[in-house]
């Protein structure tokens, strides 16, 4: 499986982005496809969850503001919303397979500022 994240880029505080990943490959081995983004300085933490049969999770910083959805078999949005200057880190595009082999794609900087 590869993965491709997209859509990143600047944003004045309260607007809106919406990030793409796109799978290739076995993609029907995929169990979850989950959003990470780690900050300079801290760790990489979990944002936002899909599962195979569309059950979805946001973290709490984010909850309200970001949602997750399959926008088809192989591609998942993360729309973010009403975004903060502590919104700023590179995201990343996670998938988890069924065999529990993790995937990573390459990030996307997601900049907040005015």
């Amino acid at each position: 499986v590869q993965l491709q994240a997209s859509g990143g880029g600047l944003v004045q505080p309260g607007g809106s982005l919406r990030l793409s990943c796109s799978a290739s490959g076995t993609i029907f081995n995929i169990a979850r496809t989950e959003w990470y983004r780690q900050a300079p300085g801290k760790q990489r933490d979990l944002v936002a969850t899909i599962t195979d049969s569309g059950v979805t999770d946001v973290a709490d910083s984010v909850k309200g503001r970001f949602t997750i959805s399959r926008v088809n078999l192989n591609t998942v949005a993360l729309q973010m919303n009403n975004l903060k200057p502590e919104d700023t880190a590179v995201y990343f595009c996670y998938a988890r397979a069924y065999d529990m082999r993790p995937y990573w794609g390459r990030g996307t900087q997601v900049t907040v500022s005015s």
